[in-house]
């Protein structure tokens, strides 16, 4: 299969119903990079999920589990998405979130209740039907109270605090059970970046909550953690967030953040976080006793949805933005969160530029390999 995709990438320019290849697809790096396919994500009635803006991904009750953030379609919004892995097909919550008295009652209750932007998803592996998901850009909201302001001003990030979220999935629906703002100690230099925030988080065994963020004052992408204790939920105070003795990688230049975060332990024994570099197209093998990481290069390939096309499938695609990842068994599944400014540059083929100008993301798979894991 791989190299037929390669192959494909110099038949591109002659297929009837395509366009010259994409200006960002380097041949080289196709032919040296892991090549994912992907299934587009569609409803009982194969109609593809439309401007989803799907933001982390996660397992519950054998269904892989994500959510919107706020720049997805007003019916997406504050509603858990189920997607049947073997199959792509979704289905959502009926009603949105509601909010439990503790968050209605907090600071953040008009936020959480109009647009939030949530951009990550964690299922937590001791509580069966319970989730938690992070805010990022609350540029779109109004100000909080004199009171509020004053309560919460010492973010050491943005003007209007990140916020994690509890969610609790029932009989009756979703709920946001419990809300703490974030505080990041000055020292860490965080830096003051509405939309370039937390946008991953995983958790392991042991309740660490680990929050990848996208960068830094200094451009590097960072991860951050926060030990979910008893009662933690009671409160609506900051909580203070610590910095695990992880190895990352670290650049001089450009944009290389973090969106997406898994928790895996290989073999049963060594724990590791897996994370999406979406802007390189990479996955982060992050050992979580700090010993070096691995990048491993990946390519994504979408498939042609219609048999009398030209088009060669599947095609490789120039923008998949990957924002969610799981671990299942062996198989890692991933999910993008189509990039509005750069998902366009994805047609080629006629049969799926509907697809692309609604936005719809794809499901991905891939095995996991044992070489990713040895030391």
């Amino acid at each position: 299969m791989k190299q037929n995709i390669v192959l494909a990438i110099f038949a591109l320019c002659a297929l009837i119903a395509c366009s010259e290849a994409p200006e960002h697809i380097d041949v080289q790096s196709i032919q040296s990079s892991l090549a994912v396919e992907g299934k587009w994500i569609k409803n009982n009635q194969g109609e593809i999920m439309a401007d989803p803006q799907t933001s982390g991904l996660t397992l519950w009750n054998g269904q892989l589990v994500t959510l919107s953030d706020a720049s997805a379609t007003e019916d997406m919004q504050r509603k858990l998405h189920y997607i049947d892995a073997e199959q792509a097909v979704f289905s959502s919550d009926s009603e949105k979130m509601r909010m439990a008295n503790i968050v209605r009652r907090s600071c953040f209750s008009a936020y959480l209740a109009d647009k939030p932007d949530l951009e990550a998803l964690v299922a937590d592996p001791n509580q069966p039907g319970v989730f938690y998901t992070v805010t990022e850009d609350a540029t779109r909201t109004g100000a909080l109270s004199v009171r509020c302001q004053q309560k919460y001003q010492e973010t050491g990030s943005t003007d209007y605090p990140t916020l994690l979220v509890r969610l609790e999935k029932t009989e009756f629906g979703t709920t946001m059970t419990g809300v703490r703002p974030i505080q990041f100690d000055m020292a860490m230099q965080v830096g003051d970046f509405p939309n370039d925030g937390i946008e991953g988080m995983a958790m392991n065994e042991e309740r660490t909550l680990y929050l990848g963020l996208e960068k830094d004052a200094n451009g590097q992408p960072r991860i951050f953690s926060v030990q979910l204790d008893d009662g933690f939920w009671d409160s609506t105070d900051f909580v203070a967030v610590s910095e695990p003795a992880l190895a990352l990688p670290a650049f001089s230049s450009g944009n290389h953040p973090i969106n997406g975060l898994a928790y895996y332990k290989h073999d049963d024994e060594k724990g590791y976080l897996l994370a999406a570099a979406r802007n390189d197209n990479e996955l982060w093998i992050i050992p979580e006793d700090g010993s070096p990481f691995r990048r491993i290069l990946m390519h994504f390939t979408a498939p042609v949805d219609s048999k009398s096309s030209a088009c060669q499938s599947p095609e490789i695609m120039d923008n998949a933005s990957i924002e969610g990842l799981v671990v299942v068994d062996n198989t890692l599944w991933m999910l993008n969160d189509p990039w509005k400014e750069n998902y366009l540059k994805n047609i080629r083929c006629e049969a799926n530029k509907g697809h692309y100008e609604a936005m719809a993301p794809l499901l991905f798979s891939t095995p996991l390999q044992s070489a990713w894991f040895n030391d």
